[in-house]
């Protein structure tokens, strides 16, 4: 159970790491310039993942499964608005690929999308085995 407490707070840590990055580079891009209503939306988009990379090291039990499946819904939800963005528009906005910092957030939350499936993943079933393991209580 130790080694699974390791690479549990690792895949934490790692998740955190990556909400953190993607936050930061839409915070970045509000200071870059980006107004309007999408600059409206990256800031909710960096406050967002501030709050959930910090919930991703400082939650426990069940906050800490709702954490890991709201980042995992999170990232993907960003993942594809960024992909519409990028083909059909979004909420009447248009992107291109050569925008700041496009490819990096592809990559970034492409990657995280996996870390938090796997986080979220290995979250679920070390507290299945916890609370099977537990002695029934009278």
């Amino acid at each position: 159970m130790a080694g699974n407490h390791g690479l549990l707070w690792a895949m934490r840590i790692l998740s955190a790491i990556i909400l953190l990055t993607a936050g930061g580079f839409h915070g970045f891009l509000v200071f870059d310039g980006v107004g309007g209503t999408l600059g409206v939306l990256f800031v909710l988009h960096a406050i967002g993942s501030l709050v959930l990379g910090v919930g991703m090291l400082v939650t426990r039990g069940w906050l800490l499964r709702l954490t890991t499946v709201l980042s995992l819904l999170y990232v993907i939800v960003s993942l594809l608005s960024l992909f519409l963005a990028l083909t059909v528009g979004l909420f009447g906005i248009s992107e291109t690929w050569t925008f700041t910092l496009v490819p990096e957030t592809i990559i970034v939350e492409a990657i995280g999308v996996i870390v938090l499936a796997i986080t979220t993943a290995i979250v679920f079933r070390t507290q299945r085995r916890a609370s099977s393991s537990e002695p029934a209580r009278a």
